[in-house]
């Protein structure tokens, strides 16, 4: 963690902090944007989600990406953890399994920006009652 030596650096700290705060809880027009949910119950926790929602938080903010960055509790998949859902704007939501920080930058770069698929992909194998 950076030393705060000076006014300037804490008030650089507080504008990072608060853009950061601003795109975890943004609510308006919340179907237009991207949202980004990050399986943060105890299984996740302990695989390293907290430090991979800082990342997907700290890569969209750095590239002026409107999306809402959010934690969810477990999703059912504690095998794959650390677990990442990202629904885009008409879409359905895909959710990627064993997300690195690594990862998440990347999953930031390629899916995110450049809509393309990344290695760990989670299938849908339910059926939403909607179905039936």
């Amino acid at each position: 963690m950076e030393k705060i030596k000076s006014l300037a650096d804490l008030k650089k700290k507080r504008e990072d902090l608060q853009s950061g705060i601003k795109l975890r809880e943004q609510g308006d027009n919340i179907e237009e944007m991207i949202q980004v949910k990050v399986a943060m119950a105890t299984c996740g926790i302990a695989s390293g989600a907290k430090q991979v929602m800082d990342i997907l938080i700290n890569e969209l903010n750095k590239r002026n990406i409107p999306a809402v960055v959010t934690q969810t509790g477990c999703m059912g998949y504690c095998y794959a953890e650390p677990t990442v859902e990202v629904k885009k704007p008409g879409q359905e939501p895909i959710v990627f399994g064993y997300v690195t920080p690594e990862k998440a930058e990347e999953l930031v770069t390629k899916y995110i920006i450049n809509n393309e698929i990344l290695e760990g992909v989670i299938p849908v194998n339910y059926e939403s009652i909607e179905d039936k």
